[in-house]
């Protein structure tokens, strides 16, 4: 082999490691801006809806056969032990089981499932779910604001879940909130501090750790305030902003 030779096969070697090292380098980029560009794995499924878990989660069949579990980006809906959660989970049956559909993928949590928008032919299955007031917007998760339109839409309108009593009406963030809590700490362990500096805060009235987990629950924001700084109930701050119960407190 003539020196030449040598020098052109050398050459086109480096030249593959560096195409190698752009392309790597452009994926690994593309992941640090979202986490839903993986190597190796799709930014949209296709497919069939094969099951329904609940409101905001289902699963998909591919054509290569392979099972996909979905949670619906951007809505959170009622838990199934929550007033109209298994309301919920028949709107989203009757909107995509059995269908053929498009996922948009956006993430992936923490439990392994694929967080997407979802088609049904031109139907955005998210946003319905939300008009249909079978879903709230999540807040914590939330890109799209024209979600918060149709959820304000759907409670004027009295849609789904936004038809039951006022006090059946809990944002799910807060029920989970509330039932972690409820786990980790019964209501007889919950105890205001033993002392008090004069700056801090006073109970309200009646007020006494472990009595009440709910926004719905609280007469005033000052009520509100004291459950969530002196008692830690965090159901009360469904948007980890601080501040409990919006309704009361903005």
């Amino acid at each position: 082999m003539t020196n030449t030779m040598k020098r052109a096969g050398r050459g086109s070697v480096v030249a593959l490691v560096l195409a190698l090292a752009v392309a790597l380098g452009v994926a690994a980029g593309n992941i640090g801006r979202t986490q839903a560009v993986w190597l190796g794995v799709p930014s949209e499924l296709r497919g069939r809806v094969v099951g329904i878990t609940d409101g905001d989660t289902l699963t998909l069949l591919t054509a290569d056969h392979v099972q996909h579990r979905i949670r619906l980006a951007e809505i959170d809906a009622p838990e199934h032990d929550q007033p109209y959660g298994a309301a919920s989970k028949q709107v989203l049956s009757g909107l995509a089981y059995m269908h053929d559909v498009r996922v948009v993928v956006v993430d992936y949590d923490r439990y392994g499932r694929t967080v997407g928008r979802i088609y049904a032919g031109s139907l955005d299955v998210n946003a319905e779910m939300v008009r249909e007031g079978a879903a709230w917007a999540y807040r914590q998760y939330l890109h799209d604001p024209h979600l918060l339109a149709l959820e304000q839409e759907a409670k004027r309108a009295r849609r789904g879940l936004w038809r039951l009593q006022a006090d059946q009406i809990t944002p799910p963030w807060e029920w989970r909130a509330a039932e972690r809590g409820g786990r980790h700490m019964g209501a007889g362990s919950r105890r205001a501090p033993l002392a008090q500096s004069a700056g801090s805060q006073q109970a309200p009235m009646g007020a006494t750790c472990g009595s009440k987990h709910y926004c719905r629950e609280m007469t005033s924001c000052a009520e509100a305030r004291f459950y969530l700084n002196q008692c830690r109930v965090v159901s009360l701050d469904g948007n980890h902003d601080g501040i409990p119960c919006n309704s009361l407190c903005r």
